[in-house]
């Protein structure tokens, strides 16, 4: 019985590491959050979505792309000083859930679609523990 439950929470976590992401270059007032932009990420390599926003003379541009979680998170802290909102101001945010860098509808489902959550990641510790027990 330990087996098959262990066998199915790590289908669930492989299923779970293919996300989806809106992905586009520099484009400029867009935000490019339509369904075109829709692309289905590496699987166990391009975790989570990553948005840009940057407010040049012209406007605001934005890039959205899948990324691996330590590039995107390494990016994301490396360039807060630069996220002003003001010219020349660069944003980048990273989350880990279907087509989270699309457009904010209201100011508090943004803030919590842009913590990443960590189910994902704790799965597998709860696949070792459930072993450890029925070992036990």
């Amino acid at each position: 019985m330990c087996v098959r439950v262990l066998m199915c929470v790590c289908a669930g976590v492989s299923a779970a590491l293919q996300i989806q992401c809106y992905q586009c270059e520099d484009v400029r007032q867009d935000d490019c959050s339509s369904p075109e932009f829709i692309v289905n990420c590496t699987v166990n390599v391009q975790d989570m979505c990553q948005k840009e926003v940057l407010v040049m003379e012209d406007g605001i541009h934005y890039r959205k792309s899948c990324a691996s979680s330590g590039a995107c998170l390494i990016a994301s802290s490396g360039y807060q000083q630069f996220c002003t909102g003001k010219l020349n101001s660069v944003c980048i945010t990273c989350c880990n859930t279907a087509l989270c860098n699309g457009p904010r509808y209201k100011r508090r489902a943004a803030s919590h679609a842009c913590r990443p959550s960590v189910s994902h990641y704790t799965a597998p510790l709860l696949g070792l523990i459930q072993l450890y027990l029925c070992s036990h």
